[in-house]
């Protein structure tokens, strides 16, 4: 028995595991770009699910069937959300400084001018900006889903989550065939670095939130959610409301502008 509210964690192997597992994951990595063999990457993001199905497993039990997140372990939660969304936005602003230091005084390398000579862009009134529409409703059902949630209405906030993971996924779908189609590589000057990796970096967001909004449609299709008891799926909202914000200004400056 204990006499405060803060959820002290057991001893559980997930962490170093998994630490291991994604230190052989870069092991992987570097075997697949230097030796051509992938057999080493795909045996170690299959251990990686494995840990992460098992870790996410033993931190839903924690939270739903044995009632330890109390409201003092939710706010802790909250702050770690926070500050996790606050260092993915400077992550960001490091790619987007580097997009700007380039384009906005272009050097004679690239012909002193954006896009850099022989650089053919995407037109931004096609697929990129089906992706924005994409986006913004998506940013909408998630809030429909939301507040369904915190009325109670079940039915309605499973219905609009599965639209914004269903949307989730064909943002990347589209964003798949535009890389498959794009007329530049990573390696075309400035102009292909950092537009694949800003945009691709991005597209990495929308996966692992599509994942995670996935796995909220699961728990609330477990009734794992109460409208007043659901941070985990707070926390997935926060979390593509940010990957909507950083897309509307990625589309401006790098495929409008920057066209």
């Amino acid at each position: 028995m204990k006499n405060h509210p803060f959820h002290l964690v057991d001893y559980s192997p997930w962490p170093l595991l998994g630490s291991m597992s994604i230190f052989t994951t870069m092991m992987g990595l570097i075997k697949w770009f230097h030796m051509f063999k992938i057999d080493l990457l795909m045996l170690s993001m299959i251990i990686n699910l494995m840990i992460m199905f098992q870790w996410w497993r033993d931190i839903v039990r924690e939270s739903t069937f044995q009632g330890l997140h109390t409201m003092k372990v939710t706010l802790g939660l909250r702050w770690g959300m926070i500050l996790f969304i606050t260092s993915e936005i400077f992550f960001f602003i490091a790619f987007f400084w580097s997009f700007f230091h380039a384009s906005l005084s272009p050097n004679i390398e690239l012909g002193m001018i954006w896009p850099p000579k022989g650089i053919s862009p995407f037109n931004p009134i096609e697929i990129p900006f089906l992706n924005t529409l994409i986006l913004l409703t998506s940013g909408l059902t998630i809030t429909w889903a939301h507040h369904s949630l915190m009325e109670n209405n079940f039915n309605q906030s499973f219905q609009a989550l599965m639209l914004t993971v269903l949307l989730g996924f064909y943002f990347s779908i589209l964003q798949g065939y535009e890389y498959k189609e794009a007329p530049f590589t990573i390696a075309d000057s400035v102009y292909g670095s950092t537009f694949f990796m800003t945009t691709g970096l991005h597209g990495l967001h929308v996966i692992v939130g599509s994942t995670f909004l996935f796995i909220c449609l699961i728990r609330l299709y477990l009734n794992h959610f109460s409208s007043t008891h659901h941070f985990g799926f707070e926390a997935a909202a926060w979390y593509w409301h940010f990957v909507d914000v950083v897309w509307l200004f990625l589309y401006i400056s790098i495929y409008w502008w920057g066209s």
